[in-house]
């Protein structure tokens, strides 16, 4: 079965295999498939013609794909143009929600470690 140009897995349940289509996670896949009045547990491969077509008429009322991808860059871009703290911490490429960055963002920030091999010191970065 295709959707929006993503193949689902055919051997897997359809409320996992709805999942690799961009957007749709777990809670919206079982929201699908609750409005569509299909069974969660039913493989991708034994769906339908008619359970097919309900699951893609559902999917169309949803920003999925490239679309959401277009919408969530330029909403990234949007915060850095106006130069709020969440634009800036996006292009200094840091963590933006208030995440701790004192000690577990060296890697994003510059800073190496640094180990001691083979009589040399030597600054990797992790």
């Amino acid at each position: 079965m295709r959707i929006s140009g993503i193949t689902l897995p055919d051997e897997k349940r359809i409320e996992i295999a709805l999942t690799a289509v961009h957007g749709i996670g777990r809670a919206r896949a079982h929201t699908i498939l609750d409005e569509a009045k299909i069974d969660r547990g039913i493989k991708s491969k034994d769906l339908t013609e008619d359970q097919e077509a309900a699951i893609r008429s559902l999917i169309e009322g949803y920003t999925i794909e490239g679309d959401l991808k277009r919408e969530k860059s330029a909403n990234i871009k949007r915060l850095m143009d106006i130069e709020c703290y969440r634009g800036k911490r996006h292009r200094l490429k840091l963590p933006v929600r208030g995440q701790t960055s004192k000690t577990n963002s060296r890697t994003v920030r510059g800073g190496g470690r640094k180990t001691m091999g083979s009589g040399k010191i030597k600054v990797t970065k992790k």
